[in-house]
C-alpha cells in the first residue's frame, strides 16, 4: 500500500500472524548528544509501544457490535467491534476461531475476551481475541441452532411423517457414544434387566470437542453398514451447551437422517434439546429412557404371550365353531345359490318367450326336470348324512354308556373298595375287624367285618 492511498478500516486484514509470545528487543538509543535529540525508527517505535501495550494492560471484555467478519483461508477470523461512537480491530487466530460454532451476523451485539497489541506493520493497534460470546440468551450457539435447524426443515428432514417406527422387539441394537462415559453403562443396565436376550454392538465415538461430531457420525454409518443392527441409540449423558455441540452440528443430522434402520437420539438431561433429538426417529430424554424406548421389558413380554395363548385359543373356538355354521347351513345355502344362479336366466328366457316359445319349451322343460331331481338328490342325501351322523354319535354314546361302570351300579350292583381305592375281589380280602367302603350308584356305605365269610354260591 503507498503512502498516499487512503487505509480502509472496514477491509483490513494483516498477512502475517505474529507470535502471542514474543517480545520485541529494544534496540539501545543513539548516545545523546548536545543539542541533537534521540531519533527513533519507525519500527522501533512500533515494537516499543506494543511492548508497552502487552506488558501494561492486563487481558479485557470488550462489548460491541460485529462489522465486517471476515474468515480468511489461512482459518484466521478478522473482524471490527463497534459502539455508536468507535471502532476497534480484531483478530482471532485459526485455532480459537475453530472453536466457534457459527460466525457471527453482521451487526450482532458480542462481547470478546483478549489482549490489546500493536499490528508493528501497519501502526495500528488491535485486539488478540481469545474467547467471543454473543449476548443474549445461549448467543452464538442459539444463532447456529436455530440456523442449522431452519435448514434441515427447508429440506423436509424434520417432517413428522419421516419418523419410522422402532421395532418392538428388536434382535440386535446398535449404540453410538463414548465407550468410556457413564451414558454407555446406563444404557447397558437397562438393556439386560429389560431384554437379556438382545444382541448389542457399540461403536465409540468422542461426544465433545472439536470433531467429535465427525466420529459420531462415521460411528452410526459404520454401524449400520452391514445391516445387523435393527435399531440404534445415539447419545450422550448432561453436560453444558458447549458439551453437547457435536449433537448439534450438520455431520451428525446427515448421518441420522440417512440411516438405514430407526434412531434414538438420547442426548443430556430431559431439559436438552439438540438437532439430533429432532431429526431422529425418537427422543428420549436421557440414554436409560432411550434404553427402555428400544426393547420391551421381559415380564410385559411374558404378560403379552400369556393373553395370546387365551386370545389364540378363543380365535381357534371361534372358527371351529363358524365351520360347523357352515356346515350346518351348506344345504340351504346351495339350495339357494341353485335358485339364485336360475332365476336371473328364467326371467331372460320368460322375456323372449314370444319368439322362442316351442324352443324354450322344448329346452327348460328337462332342464328343469333335471334341476328338480338335482335338488331332490341332494336334499336327500344332505338328510341321509346327517340322519348317518346322528346314529352314529347314538350308537357311540350307548356303547360309552353300557361300559360305564356307573350303569353297572344303577343295575342294583354294588363294589366293596378299601379306604385307599382298591377293589375287594376275593373272600380272604374281607379280614376280620377290617372296615371297607360299599360303593353304589349315588354314594358310599362304609361297612365293618364281623367274622369270617363263608364261601357259598351267591345265587343259592
Amino acid at each position: 500500500m503507498s503512502a498516499d492511498e487512503p487505509l480502509d478500516l472496514f477491509t483490513w486484514a494483516p498477512e502475517v500472524e505474529p507470535a502471542e509470545s514474543e517480545v520485541p528487543e529494544m534496540p539501545d538509543p543513539e548516545p545523546d548528544e548536545p543539542d541533537r535529540p534521540q531519533v527513533w525508527g519507525v519500527s522501533e517505535i512500533n515494537a516499543a509501544v506494543r511492548a508497552l501495550l502487552e506488558d501494561t494492560l492486563p487481558p479485557v471484555w470488550i462489548r460491541g457490535e460485529v462489522a465486517n467478519w471476515t474468515r480468511a483461508r489461512s482459518g484466521h477470523c478478522y473482524f471490527t467491534l463497534k459502539d455508536d461512537r468507535a471502532q476497534i480491530r480484531c483478530v482471532m487466530w485459526k485455532a480459537r476461531a475453530a472453536m466457534l460454532p457459527v460466525d457471527p451476523e453482521e451487526g450482532m451485539r458480542i462481547r470478546v475476551f483478549g489482549t490489546l497489541t500493536l499490528y508493528e506493520a501497519r501502526g495500528e493497534y488491535q485486539i488478540g481475541v481469545r474467547e467471543l460470546q454473543g449476548e443474549g440468551e445461549d448467543g452464538l450457539w442459539k444463532l447456529a441452532f436455530e440456523r442449522l435447524r431452519r435448514q434441515l426443515a427447508d429440506e423436509g428432514l424434520l417432517d413428522p411423517a419421516r419418523k419410522r417406527a422402532i421395532p418392538r422387539f428388536p434382535a440386535t441394537v446398535g449404540i453410538v457414544t463414548s465407550p468410556t462415559g457413564a451414558a454407555l453403562r446406563d444404557i447397558l443396565t437397562v438393556l439386560r434387566r429389560r431384554a437379556p436376550w438382545t444382541r448389542v454392538l457399540i461403536r465409540g465415538a468422542r461426544v465433545q470437542g472439536q470433531g467429535a461430531s465427525a466420529e459420531v457420525a462415521g460411528a452410526v454409518r459404520a454401524l449400520t453398514a452391514d445391516g445387523r443392527v435393527d435399531v440404534v441409540i445415539v447419545g450422550r449423558g448432561g453436560g453444558s451447551i458447549e458439551d453437547l455441540w457435536a449433537f448439534n452440528e450438520e455431520p451428525v443430522a446427515r448421518a441420522i437422517a440417512e440411516c438405514p434402520v430407526p434412531v434414538i437420539s438420547a442426548v443430556g438431561h430431559e431439559t436438552d434439546v439438540t438437532i439430533s433429538d429432532l431429526i431422529a426417529d425418537l427422543r428420549a430424554p436421557t440414554p436409560s429412557a432411550g434404553a427402555e424406548a428400544a426393547v420391551q421389558d421381559a415380564e410385559a413380554l411374558r404378560e403379552l404371550l400369556r393373553t395370546r395363548g387365551v386370545r389364540l385359543a378363543r380365535g381357534l373356538r371361534g372358527q371351529l365353531d363358524r365351520r360347523r355354521t357352515v356346515i350346518r347351513d351348506m344345504p340351504g345355502v346351495l339350495l339357494r345359490g341353485t335358485r339364485g344362479l336360475l332365476n336371473p336366466r328364467r326371467q331372460v328366457l320368460e322375456s323372449r318367450s314370444e319368439r322362442l316359445v316351442p324352443a324354450v319349451r322344448r329346452l327348460l322343460g328337462p332342464a328343469e326336470s333335471a334341476v328338480n331331481q338335482a335338488e331332490t338328490r341332494l336334499a336327500r342325501s344332505t338328510r341321509g348324512w346327517l340322519e348317518g351322523r346322528r346314529q352314529r354319535v347314538g350308537r357311540l354314546a350307548a356303547q360309552v354308556e353300557a361300559l360305564s361302570p356307573l350303569s353297572t351300579l344303577a343295575r342294583g350292583y354294588a363294589v366293596p373298595v378299601t379306604d385307599d381305592g382298591q377293589v375287594l375281589r376275593r373272600l380272604d380280602e374281607f379280614r376280620p375287624g377290617a372296615t371297607f367302603q360299599l360303593r353304589v350308584v349315588d354314594g358310599r356305605v362304609r361297612c365293618h367285618v364281623d367274622q369270617n365269610p363263608e364261601n357259598r354260591d351267591p345265587f343259592e
